[in-house]
């Protein structure tokens, strides 16, 4: 589909034909017994502005889709934007709860097409351009179809340069390789899904970070995503994205529904780091000027126990959070698949008890010797190390049956 911009403000000419319009012919009003094809949805907070026009631009696209379309806004205003979308044929449903993502979902779930468009009322996207998207879902060439601002047209004003340049790409980028999606855009608010695809994703975030739950769910179900250049216009209204908080609310829900990325991978990372640090310690052999000392032993058994109980973490959050993208690694699997009760609390005791025998056999000697032979301090923070090992996995042991049991 051609990318040229409209002006905003603009749409297509209305043909009167017994008495409606062209366009109003494929509207499935709220009144209609005839079942729509395609829901477009829009959530809606004070946007008397701009939901007209929207509005209109959507019954230009059933027109050339020649399908029968109802328009569902999902609406807690309080200017007249219910009334200017009723008055237009649109069928309006007051959420019963506040955010982004509730609106979407509470308005998702009163649909009745078969496929279901999104977007926003506040005339930054062109609803004109919806047909080639829906047919890429109608033909089955796709699960979701996203239209990329970033790879068709912005308009002057309509994003700021940190936003296009810095954030979205940025977010996209962690979306992609967090959730194995390949996608420009991700946080485009303009999608076309079969009811099918809808069904398949276990949607359940309420703020702004839904768009992107519904990529994060489509990536790790399988569902074939596309992507259609598109225009992006200035915004009619006051805008109510708050750059930062939005951003972080995005990012924090993508780690959360990660945790091979949040906890196994720099866990096991870290481990690895302090047990070579650990043994080239222990060997005394000096890399160039480097020359290994008590400290080098500390630093790598303190590198050991925190990676060991962020990995643990990871298995916690697996087994607890239900995540998105469950971590794989082999570890955090071993532990969740083969760490049971018994043989975790087993393993950990056996560990303990044998740091714990060596340690007073040390203290032992060093009674017996008339408090003067100190022990090893290498051979101490060794065996102190492994004690608190032994434990960790005896307490990981516990509580992952705990958590796997409720």
């Amino acid at each position: 589909m051609s990318t040229q911009a409209r002006p905003s403000g603009t749409s297509s000419v209305p043909t009167e034909l017994n008495g409606q319009s062209a366009e109003e012919e494929y509207l499935v009003t709220a009144e209609s017994e005839q079942t729509p094809v395609l829901s477009v949805v829009m959530p809606t907070l004070n946007e008397e502005g701009g939901i007209a026009e929207c509005i209109q631009r959507i019954k230009v696209a059933l027109k050339e889709l020649q399908i029968p379309g109802e328009i569902v806004v999902s609406d807690s205003s309080t200017d007249r934007t219910p009334e200017i979308a009723r008055e237009m044929g649109a069928r309006v449903v007051t959420p019963d709860g506040a955010g982004y993502g509730y609106a979407y979902r509470y308005a998702f779930e009163r649909t009745r097409g078969e496929l279901i468009a999104m977007g926003d009322a506040d005339t930054t996207y062109d609803f004109e351009e919806l047909p080639a998207m829906v047919e890429m879902v109608r033909v089955g060439k796709a699960d979701m179809v996203l239209g990329s601002r970033l790879q068709g047209q912005i308009l002057p004003g309509a994003m700021p340069s940190l936003h296009k340049f810095v954030g979205n790409p940025l977010l996209t980028r962690f979306l992609n390789t967090f959730y194995g999606t390949n996608v420009s855009d991700a946080h485009s608010g303009m999608r076309v899904f079969s009811r099918d695809a809808y069904e398949r994703m276990n949607l359940g975030s309420t703020g702004m970070e839904f768009a992107s739950e519904m990529i994060m769910e489509a990536g790790a179900r399988g569902l074939v995503i596309e992507e259609v250049p598109i225009t992006y216009h200035p915004r009619k209204g006051e805008a109510t994205l708050d750059s930062f908080r939005d951003g972080w609310r995005h990012v924090r829900f993508m780690l959360i529904n990660a945790p091979g990325y949040l906890f196994s991978g720099p866990g096991i990372l870290l481990s690895s780091l302090g047990l070579f640090v650990l043994l080239v310690a222990l060997s005394g052999a000096s890399i160039g000027p480097f020359v290994p000392s008590i400290r080098t032993i500390l630093a790598g058994s303190l590198f050991i126990l925190v990676g060991a109980q962020v990995t643990c973490l990871g298995a916690f959050a697996t087994v607890a959070g239900e995540p998105v993208r469950e971590a794989k690694d082999p570890i955090t699997r071993f532990i969740i698949d083969h760490v049971q009760l018994e043989h975790g609390a087993t393993t950990g005791v056996l560990v303990f008890g044998a740091s714990a025998l060596y340690s007073g056999y040390a203290i032992f000697n060093w009674w017996a010797s008339g408090l003067t032979a100190l022990p090893s301090l290498s051979s101490s923070v060794v065996a102190l190390t492994a004690m608190i090992l032994g434990m960790q996995l005896v307490f990981t042991a516990f509580f992952l049956s705990t958590i796997a049991d409720s």
